[in-house]
């Protein structure tokens, strides 16, 4: 179903796109309104309209009482009130529903473990609330535990765990909350932790989101697969990402179309709004202007600075919540990139190898990209890990050594430069670039491109970034990457493009015994 808000400049209650009732919504069918009493008789809180419109519609009931929606996705602007949301919900669920298990997580731990906090101090704040807390746990994992009863002989725990493919495994939760959908760029750390709810007939995963980009794998088949079935109230520009059903698949979805499991929430900015449309700001950004709610909600003022002091690709998809298309252009000559894809090269045996790595803008993730020469001589390049943070990087390189020659960072105050001295101090043999070598190599990687003499491996943070980057141009002609006004992380593509300057210019006696590992994406 898709909507226009009240002419009026309030945040819009109904989202733009969603998936509607089977019937009528009461206290009899959606669990939603025992939920909003919860908030406000337990907790004390006022909730926006858009909040409570939300539960109301994503805890509806089929009729034997199990939830409707195994999945509810909400996509909303930043800064909107998501994370009162999963504060009331966990302790419903704990306190009201007497759940055993709230699992919370994020690709970046520190925002689940600051949702779980938010909820372990207004649980410790509450005389009420206090009495029935058995212990809290600050260590790892994070716990809140609710202590047994004459009613609920049981535990009620909420844990943290990691949005990684062991993150949610050894636990069975009847809720699980997801934040920041947009980042996960594969499915395996969705599939462990969603999975975790097999065991509970009534469980629910609620994940969160403001608009993805070409690297948010999960969140743009999930946003497809529900724009498809509701009518692509956008268009079908997405569909060939869901591929082709097979036989079986086909046969099965006919019989049991009746059986939705997933229930979409979108509030964002309609495609063709302009980005000084201040009903397209109310549709994204449901709690604009709502001051009688609270004086700290989002307002027009607000936005409006945003829009001055953002970049336009950031401002679409933070404050309008608006995907940002990526075409096949970036930094390199048309087709550049497709031409030289090729996932059976491998780097020649006995050929140096060098890796570089690079950081993400936010310090949220972290990529190693490695370069071999094949058997003509040629550059491989492939990314051969990325992960979330950076603690792992320097074990990561000790524990790989013997698999490259050196390894290259920047040394002009990017991100990654203050690893430079933890890789030195593992022995590491470090190129550090910088300076005009920043120029001299996105150069040279342009050269490889634009005469086809590169071949790289597929990887979707580097293929993003590869035919998205924005560039800056700098004294005397030269050009680099320009992080700030790329439209996705340009880490990957930043890393490979220093391997391949890191291979071209390495000394001849660095280049020494190495495993023969062949490139891989982990």
């Amino acid at each position: 179903m898709s909507t226009a808000c009240a002419e009026r400049i309030l945040g819009c209650t109904e989202p733009r796109i969603f998936t509607p009732p089977r019937r009528e919504l009461t206290p009899q069918t959606s669990h939603g309104f025992a939920c909003i009493a919860f908030a406000e008789q337990l907790l004390g809180l006022r909730l926006f309209p858009w909040q409570e419109w939300l539960l109301i519609h994503a805890l509806e009931l089929n009729e034997d009482g199990t939830y409707r929606f195994r999945f509810v996705i909400v996509e909303v602007a930043r800064q909107n009130g998501k994370s009162l949301i999963l504060l009331v919900l966990a302790l419903w669920h704990l306190y009201a529903l007497d759940s055993k298990m709230v699992i919370g997580t994020a690709q970046d731990l520190a925002r689940a473990e600051k949702a779980w906090d938010e909820a372990v101090q207004w649980a410790e704040g509450d005389e009420e609330l206090a009495h029935f807390i058995e212990k809290v746990d600050r260590g790892h994992p994070k716990m809140l535990r609710l202590a047994k009863t004459d009613e609920t002989p049981w535990f009620r725990d909420y844990q943290v765990a990691a949005a990684t493919r062991r993150g949610g495994r050894g636990f069975s939760g009847d809720l699980i909350l997801l934040d920041e959908l947009r980042e996960h760029t594969n499915w395996e750390s969705w599939a462990a932790v969603t999975n975790a709810m097999n065991a509970r007939p009534r469980g629910q995963a609620w994940a969160f989101s403001n608009a993805g980009d070409a690297m948010s794998i999960v969140l743009r088949w999930l946003r497809t697969t529900a724009h498809q079935g509701l009518g692509w109230p956008d268009g079908d520009a997405d569909a060939a990402v869901l591929g082709e059903l097979d036989a079986e698949m086909e046969e099965y979805l006919a019989e049991h179309a009746d059986e939705e499991m997933t229930g979409w929430f979108e509030w964002s900015a309609p495609p063709k709004a302009k980005r000084t449309d201040r009903q397209a700001w109310a549709q994204a950004n449901p709690s604009m202007n709502h001051t009688e709610i609270t004086e700290d909600c989002v307002t027009e003022r607000a936005i409006a600075g945003a829009l001055r002091g953002n970049p336009p690709h950031m401002f679409e998809t933070e404050v309008l919540c608006r995907w940002v298309s990526m075409s096949d252009a970036g930094p390199f000559p048309e087709s550049s990139w497709a031409d030289t894809l090729d996932n059976t090269a491998r780097p020649a045996e006995g050929s140096p190898r060098v890796v570089c790595v690079d950081v993400s803008w936010s310090r949220t993730h972290a990529y190693v990209a490695r370069v071999g020469l094949d058997d003509d001589g040629k550059p491989v390049a492939g990314i051969s890990a990325d992960r979330s943070g950076t603690d792992w990087v320097i074990p990561w390189l000790v524990e790989h050594q013997d698999g490259f020659a050196a390894v290259v960072m920047q040394s002009n105050g990017a991100p990654v430069t203050s690893l430079i001295e933890d890789a030195k101090a593992e022995g590491l043999n470090v190129i550090e670039w910088g300076g005009a070598d920043l120029g001299i190599a996105t150069g040279k990687v342009w050269d490889h491109m634009n005469e086809r003499t590169l071949r790289h491996l597929e990887h979707p943070g580097l293929d993003a970034a590869a035919t998205s980057a924005a560039i800056k141009v700098l004294a005397q002609g030269a050009w680099v990457i320009d992080r700030a006004k790329s439209p996705t992380d340009a880490a990957p593509l930043q890393a490979v493009i220093g391997a391949v300057w890191g291979l071209e210019t390495l000394e001849p006696e660095s280049r020494s015994a190495y495993e023969d590992e062949e490139l891989m994406i982990v």
